[in-house]
């Protein structure tokens, strides 16, 4: 769980307090056997160890009811003596690493200053990892590009990206990711972007931030980093509102740079015109439309991308793609080559023919309502709707999880399959209060969920698991 909480001591002993039953607690994730890792896992258990051999010890130092006092006092409180010393010596070596880590950010900051490629720069409350996959995957075919891993986003995985570059990409495409305050801002020192996409703002780590609006304010600091180089432009996602609002401000503020274009499910919208968006379908097999310039040229898209929320990207990549004067038939076949990412909406056959679509990745309330919005158009299979409900909400997370069950309620959906914790409780409350005609089925864990789901399957159901619970969320 230390690892989880990535080595913050706060998380993790506000995780320790928080659990009521430790027996509870799911173990669904290994150890990543670091040399830090490893370090203090070892650690814990001379900790530990010893603590227990003070213990015995104890017993021969004392005599009578006093020797038996000491070996209790020692054995009942072994664990937290254990915790708070283990918390002492990551503390310790937090204060050790962080020199080292700052020496080979500055390195990656320095080398990215020398580098000649195009930086685009991604930013948002959720769908991050999709943009940047996407709009690699479009200008691949003509480029030479390269994107961060995965979803490496933290100052110290984008380093660790740079030193693996050549120095020979004309494109760099970086995830961003936000936390605190200044997050976002710290990365463009690093990054130097000149080009943003800004996905969207939501409650998503609302629990750190506090409101949406210190969220859109961190998450705009690319915005505002843009603003001071010539020649930048960024994509707004103008069906989130907070992102809308906060990208009015820019342009309020009349400076040349940078561009604001906006994007979403109608197509691209800036200033010398729009390009729209035409014949728009989506079903399981994927995403298609035709996108029109005001010249009334169009692109053909057809994607392997589930749902009509892919629009928007797809359309941004586009845009990019013809901005950098890449051919037609080039993007359109970049277009073709973008399929579903790994626990972002991907769908699989399990056996006995029901098809998964694993969306355990989207944990947010623009990915849940996506999610169900799609499940909305499928009509010909009986439909699951699997969900653990959502991690910080903060303030907002009884009328979150409320706002899921009054969707589902409205969707139609034949099931819905709830991991029973703090949060699901309100989700059910929601699917009552809008007269759910469907049934509630409870698992008492995910793993209990996983093996015992199948059981309730049958040929042609579709099962969709939308987010996964940490383990170091209770």
């Amino acid at each position: 769980m230390l690892q989880a909480s990535e080595y913050n001591i706060v998380e993790f002993l506000d995780w320790f307090r928080r659990v009521k039953d430790f027996a509870k607690v799911e173990e669904r994730k290994t150890l990543v056997k670091t040399i830090k890792a490893s370090l203090l896992y070892a650690i814990a258990w001379n900790l530990f160890i010893l603590s227990f051999a003070i213990a015995i010890a104890s017993l021969w130092f004392f005599e009578g009811v006093r020797s038996l006092l000491v070996f209790l006092v020692i054995f009942l409180f072994a664990p937290y003596l254990t915790l708070y010393l283990l918390s002492l010596c990551t503390f310790l070596l937090n204060s050790v690493q962080r020199p080292i880590e700052r020496i080979i950010i500055n390195k990656a900051k320095e080398k990215l200053q020398n580098h000649k490629a195009l930086k685009i720069g991604i930013a948002g409350s959720f769908g991050k990892t999709t943009m940047k996959e996407i709009i690699k995957t479009v200008l691949e075919g003509s480029k030479n590009v390269a994107a961060t891993p995965d979803n490496k986003n933290t100052p110290l995985g984008i380093a660790r990206f740079v030193e693996s570059l050549d120095g020979d990409e004309e494109i760099l495409i970086f995830e961003m990711g936000e936390y605190y305050e200044g997050d976002i801002k710290k990365l463009c020192e690093i990054i130097s972007p000149d080009i943003g996409v800004i996905t969207g703002v939501n409650e998503a780590h609302l629990d750190k931030f506090k409101n949406i609006e210190r969220t859109a304010k961190t998450i705009f600091e690319l915005a505002d980093f843009l603003s001071k180089k010539e020649g930048t432009k960024v994509y707004v996602n103008k069906e989130s509102r907070s992102a809308s609002e906060s990208a009015a401000h820019i342009k309020n503020e009349n400076k040349p740079f940078p561009k604001v274009i906006y994007y979403g499910h109608g197509g691209i919208e800036e200033g010398g015109g729009n390009w729209k968006v035409e014949g728009a379908e989506t079903n399981l097999s994927g995403t298609s439309f035709i996108l029109k310039n005001n010249k009334e040229e169009g692109v053909v898209v057809r994607s392997k991308l589930l749902g009509l929320h892919q629009i928007g990207p797809l359309a941004v990549a586009s845009h990019i793609a013809q901005s950098l004067g890449i051919k037609l038939e080039k993007i359109e076949l970049g277009l073709k080559n973008t399929k579903p990412f790994k626990h972002r909406m991907e769908p699989r056959e399990d056996a006995g023919g029901v098809l998964v679509i694993d969306d355990s990745y989207n944990g947010n309330p623009d990915g849940v309502k996506v999610a169900i919005e799609f499940l909305k158009e499928i009509k010909d299979k009986r439909r699951f709707f699997i969900t653990p409900g959502l991690v910080e909400m903060g303030r907002k997370t009884e009328e979150v999880h409320r706002e899921i069950g009054k969707e589902l309620a409205n969707t139609g959906i034949e099931k819905v399959v709830l991991i029973r914790n703090s949060v699901t409780p309100f989700i059910e409350a929601g699917l009552k209060e809008n007269n759910f005609k469907g049934e509630v089925i409870w698992f008492e864990s995910s793993l209990e969920c996983f093996s015992s789901l199948p059981k309730r399957t049958i040929n042609n159901d579709l099962l969709l698991y939308q987010n996964d619970w940490p383990d170091n969320y209770s």
